[in-house]
């Protein structure tokens, strides 16, 4: 069996997913409005992202910008809408005002998913107690990857948090694979990487241009390349 890790790349659109997918990424996050942090994409979008690339796609379900839910009734159609469209695979995560995960709205979504693979995105870093959001988790189907920094600043002031749990994987609520995204850069990886982490995800740092310009898949095949070493 590989161990070789897991590199998920946002992408936006069509041209970001080749060029990320000729750069080595093994999975796409699809969003939409960065400005607000990664809105659920279009259906059209979705489905021009499928025809361009064959490696798997992540579709975020989020309405608004923040870690509310939203009009939940909403999200349910968009998920249906994708569910029909084709998509396998999604990003959630939902918090209340007091930082616990909002258990209505995830379990609601999730029952629209049917067993299919999700990630419980960054909303974790906000949470006021990691500890009890996995635990709640830890049941419902499909959950497979957690994506954090370890910390809302970002992998900096996350990297503790981020190699204690990585030690934690025979405990309850820690079995979905640790990914690590947030302010990531490359020479975060060999300690991530010597604490068992296999799995990375990058937006920016696949983006020399900034988020005004497309995926660059040279950037991409760097992140690869030392992935690989």
């Amino acid at each position: 069996m590989s161990n070789r890790a897991v590199l998920e790349v946002i992408a936006l659109d069509a041209e970001d997913a080749v060029a990320a997918e000729a750069g080595g990424a093994d999975r796409l996050e699809l969003v939409t409005d960065m400005a607000a942090d990664g809105l659920t994409p279009s259906v059209a979008a979705f489905a021009e992202i499928r025809a361009a690339v064959s490696i798997p796609l992540r579709v975020m379900l989020r309405v608004a910008d923040g870690f509310a839910a939203g009009d939940i009734r909403v999200l349910v159609e968009k998920t249906r809408a994708m569910r029909a469209a084709g998509a396998e695979e999604f990003v959630l995560g939902f918090l209340d005002q007091d930082g616990h995960v909002d258990l209505v709205a995830v379990e609601r979504l999730v029952a629209e998913l049917d067993g299919c693979p999700w990630t419980f995105h960054r909303a974790i870093d906000r949470a006021s107690d990691r500890d009890v959001l996995r635990k709640h988790l830890a049941d419902l189907p499909g959950l497979d990857t957690y994506l954090t920094a370890g910390s809302p600043k970002g992998v900096d002031a996350g990297m503790d948090t981020l190699l204690a749990e990585a030690g934690h994987s025979d405990l309850p609520g820690y079995e979905p694979q640790i990914m690590v995204g947030g302010g990531l850069r490359l020479d975060h990886l060999p300690r991530l990487r010597a604490a068992g982490i296999e799995a990375f995800h990058i937006g920016g740092a696949a983006r020399p241009g900034g988020w005004s310009g497309p995926v660059d898949a040279t950037a991409v095949r760097e992140w690869r390349a030392v992935l690989d070493s």
